[in-house]
Parts: C-alpha cells; sequence; structure tokens
C-alpha cells in the first residue's frame, strides 16, 4: 500500500494546486504558458508566475535533498540531444496550443474535447519516439 500512496498525494496536490490557481487567478495551470510568461511578462503577471515557476524547482530540489534515492540513476546523455529534445517539445507545446499540463491535467477536468485529443497525441507521440529510440535505433 505505501507504494500508491505517494503518487496519490502527488496527484492530490498537483489537481489542489491547479484548482486554486484557476479559482484565485483565473489561470489555467499550463507549466509552458506560465514559464514562457516569464519571458515577457506582462505588467502584473511577474510575481505569480515567478512564484509557481520557483516552486516547481524548488519543490524538487527539496524532494532531491530529502529522498535522493526516489530519482533513482540519472540519465546521461549529450548536451546536443538534450538541446534538441528541448527545442522539439518547446515547438510542440506551440503546435498544440499548451503542454501536458495545461491539457493533460486542467484542459481534460474541464472537459475540452481539444484536450482530449492533444492529450492522446502526446501519449500516442511519445510510446512511439520511446519505441523508435529504444528498439529501432538502439537507443541514444
Amino acid at each position: 500500500m505505501t507504494q500508491f500512496l505517494p503518487p496519490l498525494l502527488g496527484g492530490i496536490l498537483i489537481g489542489l494546486a491547479s484548482s486554486l490557481l484557476l479559482l484565485f487567478n483565473g489561470r489555467v495551470a499550463g507549466i509552458s504558458g506560465i514559464a514562457g510568461g516569464l519571458l515577457l511578462p506582462r505588467r502584473g503577471e511577474l510575481a505569480w508566475r515567478a512564484a509557481f515557476v520557483g516552486g516547481l524547482v524548488g519543490g524538487g530540489l527539496l524532494l532531491r535533498a530529502l529522498f535522493p534515492r526516489v530519482f533513482g540513476a540519472p540519465v546521461v546523455t549529450g548536451v546536443g540531444l538534450t538541446v534538441l529534445a528541448g527545442l522539439l517539445v518547446g515547438f510542440g507545446t506551440r503546435l498544440g496550443n499548451g503542454c501536458t499540463s495545461g491539457h493533460g491535467v486542467c484542459g481534460l477536468a474541464r472537459g475540452s474535447l481539444r484536450s482530449l485529443v492533444a492529450t492522446g497525441t502526446f501519449m500516442v507521440t511519445g510510446a512511439l519516439t520511446v519505441f523508435l529510440v529504444h528498439h529501432v535505433l538502439g537507443g541514444l
């Protein structure tokens, strides 16, 4: 039973944070949009965006410091591959008008058909990418 508790607690916290952001700020918790808004922030938007992204990074760092074994072994890749992957993710979030958190967490909870299609596309594309990298390309 203890193996199910951390993911359950994490899911509850994600749902609560997303709901509170929508309730109090009227904003969807789409991480790519929140982080992207830090680059050219509108008036009055910088503080809450910085706090949100800071909480994500700070929470991860705190979890890493307190429970390092939950992260497993680090994934070692080249810098070029990491940069390419980041650019592709950024392009995909713009193409899909949102990211997995915006569509998968918030959009699905609101019953958005567009988010259902986007999330299904994310999942299928991710599965195909893993298959191609591991089974066709032999791992990178």
